[in-house]
C-alpha cells in the first residue's frame, strides 16, 4: 500500500478511533509484581505459531493470526495464509512509537488522534477475575498515558475499564482521568460485564463517574473466540466464516448502544456521553426511525420519557468509515453535529489515504458541515482544545 499526502484545508481534522498495537511486554512492563506472572502475553506453541496468552490460557482465535491485528501494511491474504508471521510482522512503527505515529498523522493530514487498544479488544469476557481484569486495564492505561505524553495535544488516550467490578472500575476511571486520558473504551458484549445489562444497578455509580468526570464512553468492536453473536458454528462453516465474523463484530456494538438508550441509562444520567464506534455511520438514520416507531407501542412500560432518537441527539456522536458510500446524505438528514470519523490504522482492515476519501465524500455538504464531521465535533465532545 502507498501512502499518500492529503493538503491541510482550512477546519481540523481529529481521528475518533486510531489504534495502538501494544509491544508485546506492555503487562509484563506495567502490571504491578504481584500480576506479573499472570500476565497478558504472546508465546509460540508446539508448531512455533503465535498466540494470546491471557492469564496463561490461549486465545484461540489470535492463533497462527496475531500480524492480523495489524497488517496495514501488508497483503491481506499473505497474513491469512502464513502462519509463521509473527506479531511484529503487522506492527508498523507507528503503532508503537509515538513519533512514528505523529509522522504518520502528518502525512496523512491528520491533526488529533483519539487512541484504542488493540490488544485489549481482545482478551475481556472469558477472563472473570475483576481484580486481574482491572490490573490488565490499569497496565494498559499507564502505558497509552506514556505513549501520549509524548505529544498530548495530539495523541489522545481512551482508558480501557473493566466493569466486572464497579468500585474498581470508578476507581481506575479517575486515576486514568488523572493521568491524562480523556474518553472510555467499554467493550459491548455482556461478557465483559459478567452478564450484566447496563441497566444494573451495580454500574449506577460508575456511570455517574463518568458523566461527573466528563468522560464518553465508546463501544468498540471486541474480537471473542465465541461471539455473542452465535448463528454460525465457525468449526462448521470453515474458511468462510471469516466474512460473516468480521461483517458481524458490529452487531455488539450496535446492541450496546440500543441498550443504554432502550434500557434507560441515558434518561437516568443525561450528562453521560456515548460514542458508538467502528460499525460505520450510514445504518444510524434508519435504525433511529424503526426505534422511535417501536417506542410508540412500548412506552407505557418504559423509563424513558423522550424518544430513542432525542437521546440520540442529546448525548451521542457515531463515527463514520471513509468508505461509505452514503456518508454526505445521512450527514444531512440527522444533522452534522453527530458525526465523527475514524482511520482504523494500523488494522488490516484500515488503508493510507483515508482523510482525503472522506474529504470526498462530505464534499455535497457546507464547509461549516464538514468541519464539524472531520474534528470539531470531536473536540467539543472530548473537552480538547
Amino acid at each position: 500500500m502507498t501512502q499518500t499526502t492529503t493538503p491541510q484545508t482550512s477546519g481540523i481534522t481529529v481521528d475518533a478511533d486510531g489504534h495502538v498495537l501494544e509491544p508485546r511486554d506492555t503487562w509484563k512492563d506495567y502490571l504491578e509484581p504481584r500480576y506479573r506472572d499472570r500476565a497478558i502475553c504472546i508465546a509460540a506453541d508446539a508448531k512455533g505459531s503465535e498466540v494470546l496468552l491471557v492469564d496463561g490460557k490461549p486465545i484461540e482465535t489470535t492463533r497462527f493470526q496475531l500480524a492480523a491485528l495489524g497488517g496495514i501494511e501488508l497483503d491481506p491474504d499473505d497474513i491469512m495464509s502464513n502462519p509463521s508471521l509473527r506479531y511484529e510482522d503487522g506492527c508498523p512503527p507507528g503503532s508503537y512509537d509515538p513519533k512514528a505515529r505523529l509522522e504518520v498523522m502528518d502525512g496523512e493530514g491528520i491533526d488529533v488522534s483519539i487512541l484504542y487498544p488493540t490488544i485489549g479488544i481482545i482478551w475481556e469476557g472469558p477472563l472473570q477475575d475483576a481484580e486481574l481484569a482491572t490490573a490488565y486495564t490499569r497496565a494498559y492505561n499507564r502505558w497509552i498515558a506514556d505513549f501520549c505524553r509524548h505529544d498530548p495535544k495530539r495523541l489522545v488516550p481512551a482508558a480501557h475499564i473493566s466493569l466486572l467490578d464497579t468500585e474498581l472500575a470508578v476507581a481506575e476511571l479517575q486515576r486514568a482521568r488523572e493521568d491524562g486520558c480523556r474518553g472510555i473504551f467499554l467493550s459491548p458484549d455482556r461478557a465483559s460485564r459478567g452478564g450484566r445489562h447496563l441497566n444494573d444497578p451495580a454500574f449506577d455509580r460508575f456511570w455517574a463517574a463518568a458523566q461527573d468526570l466528563e468522560m464518553p464512553i465508546g463501544f468498540h468492536v471486541v474480537v471473542r473466540d465465541q461471539p455473542s453473536f452465535n448463528y454460525i458454528d465457525p468449526l462448521v462453516a470453515g474458511p468462510d466464516f471469516g466474512l460473516f465474523n468480521f461483517a458481524f463484530l458490529a452487531i455488539d456494538v450496535m446492541a450496546a448502544f440500543t441498550e443504554i438508550i432502550s434500557f434507560g441509562v441515558l434518561e437516568r444520567f443525561p450528562r453521560l456521553k456515548v460514542s458508538v464506534l467502528e460499525t460505520g455511520a450510514n445504518w444510524i438514520s434508519a435504525w433511529l426511525d424503526r426505534l422511535d416507531h417501536k417506542f410508540v407501542v412500548t412506552k407505557s412500560r418504559s423509563i424513558n420519557t423522550l424518544k430513542p432518537s432525542e437521546y440520540f441527539y442529546r448525548q451521542c456522536l457515531v463515527s463514520a468509515d471513509p468508505d461509505e458510500t452514503l456518508t454526505a446524505a445521512v450527514v444531512q438528514h440527522i444533522g452534522a453535529d453527530y458525526f465523527l470519523w475514524a482511520s482504523d490504522y494500523p488494522h488490516i482492515d484500515a488503508d493510507f489515504g483515508v482523510v482525503g476519501e472522506l474529504r470526498e465524500r462530505l464534499a455535497p455538504l457546507p464547509l461549516e458541515d464538514q468541519r464539524k464531521v472531520l474534528g470539531e465535533n470531536a473536540l467539543r465532545f472530548y473537552g480538547l482544545e
